[in-house]
């Protein structure tokens, strides 16, 4: 443990490098009929054709290059055999017909191919006409026209089989099935967090210098289904997303490289956990495609996970180490992994329990009440007949009297300033206007309120009455507002402006 974290950092905490310790009393799953093969190779097998084989000989070309190797070699030879000996055959017929067999050693007469007297010489004809050698023992004499039809008979027959079987053959040897034997796939998908997400990984590498031009990784999960409507699907297809969106699933395959899968609500292992994990049946195929840069064929590479080959909670060994001037590939840990810390929940249950715990993502609001609910007792009666929280309950029953007057002082702060009447508020302006009737209180309280509005603005005159000294406020029973008094104990019409008091001497 000690030589893993000095390798790997402190962050990298192995719990466990064994495989099987998490449920070592778990039974030992049978392993199951597998739809791909690790190898790539699809475990499907057509039968009860019928009628439709005949379609494998309208393509006879691409059905020569599915076969097997031993197949295609059998082809191969029994083809040129069987064409050699038809070929030299139909010279041995116009040679007997023509009586050329009984006159073989007779020099003065003249044959349609000379030397030929049995059949392994028209063997021999054939061979060195089809393979141009040209000994010049044997030869095709002018007498014979049906020996030179069926001279360029053989001609066009040869070149036809030459291209049509050697063709078969390179493209045969050229396949880029070859190419996929050199791109490597982890024995072992794991599930892990990385970046504060639960992950599907696995990891892909390529063993030859020689990239892979435009290379794109696929993944399908394949699993039975039932529908709502009651259809069973045995092996249905769904896509796992691998980055197409953000176009991670285009890859740069120089060196080994751990694809991720994000489980998110629309992933289909939302609700996978650790334990359900063991009951699942489920298969993922990864399928790699790319350009080969030798030869500009696509190739592609494929493989499969079943849910016995999927780690919870397992994370892959680096194999990328820097040396003196270049970087090194370690292949004898790529399919290595160990174990990390794992919520062993699935992201669903993960979810469920974080909103329950947390309050609800509804933004907060401050919430604003009225006067008469300050005013009401604990138990929500009183003039405004409303509800009190009971934060609010337990300030109104310690100091409600205090927490009025702080209420009432804050409202009671005005924004507004005036230098004259005509700045004042209308209110004001109306009750300057109008004739001043009943005794001197309310004469008072008038003037009062014009003292509560302090210039903004004064013409030259008023400069020397801009600082006027702050006074405390009077309160009286019938007034909403706090009024500044003078405190010097003269007439309150000593504390106003000019014009008000110019203005309050003609009335």
């Amino acid at each position: 443990m000690a030589a893993l974290r000095r390798k790997f950092g402190e962050d990298y905490q192995v719990v466990n490098t064994s495989r099987g310790a998490t449920f070592s009393s778990a039974p030992v799953k049978k392993k199951r009929q597998r739809f791909v093969e690790k190898n790539g190779r699809c475990n499907v097998q057509h039968g009860n054709l019928g009628g439709e084989t005949s379609r494998y000989l309208s393509d006879l070309f691409t059905t020569l290059v599915d076969l097997k190797w031993r197949w295609n070699l059998l082809i191969f030879i029994l083809t040129y055999t069987i064409a050699w000996l038809v070929m030299a055959s139909m010279w041995w017929i116009i040679a007997f017909i023509r009586g050329d067999l009984n006159h073989g050693h007779d020099a003065t007469y003249t044959p349609c191919v000379a030397n030929v007297y049995n059949f392994p010489s028209a063997f021999l004809f054939f061979i060195e006409t089809e393979a141009t050698i040209g000994y010049g023992y044997r030869y095709i004499t002018e007498k014979c026209p049906e020996g030179i039809i069926l001279f360029l008979f053989q001609s066009l027959l040869g070149s036809i089989v030459d291209a049509f079987l050697i063709g078969c053959m390179f493209i045969k040897m050229s396949q880029p099935k070859k190419r996929a034997e050199t791109l490597m796939f982890s024995q072992d998908a794991v599930i892990s967090q990385r970046d504060g997400k639960l992950c599907l990984m696995f990891r892909v590498g390529n063993l030859r210098n020689s990239h892979m031009v435009s290379a794109q990784i696929r993944c399908k999960l394949i699993k039975s289904r039932q529908t709502p409507e009651g259809e069973f699907l045995p092996l249905d297809q769904c896509e796992l997303d691998v980055g197409f969106g953000t176009g991670a699933d285009q890859l740069f395959l120089v060196s080994p490289l751990t694809i991720c899968h994000e489980i998110n609500p629309k992933s289909p292992f939302f609700d996978l956990s650790q334990r359900s994990l063991m009951n699942e049946q489920f298969e993922i195929v990864v399928i790699l495609e790319g350009i080969v840069e030798t030869t500009g064929m696509t190739c592609q590479a494929r493989t499969s996970y079943t849910e016995d080959e999927v780690l919870w909670g397992h994370r892959f060994l680096p194999v990328m180490s820097l040396e003196e001037g270049f970087f090194r590939v370690d292949y004898s840990q790529f399919h290595s992994t160990f174990e990390v810390p794992t919520p062993p929940y699935s992201v669903k249950e993960c979810e469920e329990k974080s909103s329950l715990t947390s309050p609800t993502g509804t933004p907060h609001h401050e919430h604003a009440f009225p006067m008469d609910c300050l005013e009401a007792g604990d138990d929500g009666v009183g003039p405004g007949s409303c509800k009190l929280p009971s934060k609010l309950q337990k300030m109104n029953s310690s100091g409600r009297e205090e927490l009025q007057r702080k209420v009432l002082r804050l409202s009671s702060q005005h924004s507004e300033k005036a230098s004259s009447t005509g700045d004042l508020p209308l209110k004001l302006q109306r009750l300057c206007s109008s004739p001043v009737q009943g005794d001197g209180e309310s004469r008072f309280h008038l003037k009062a309120l014009k003292v509560g509005f302090q210039p903004m603005a004064m013409s030259t005159g008023d400069l020397h009455h801009r600082s006027l000294p702050q006074t405390p406020a009077v309160t009286y029973p019938h007034t909403p507002l706090h009024t500044p008094m003078s405190s010097t104990g003269g007439r309150p019409e000593d504390n106003l402006p000019p014009k008000l008091r110019r203005m309050n001497a003609d009335r």
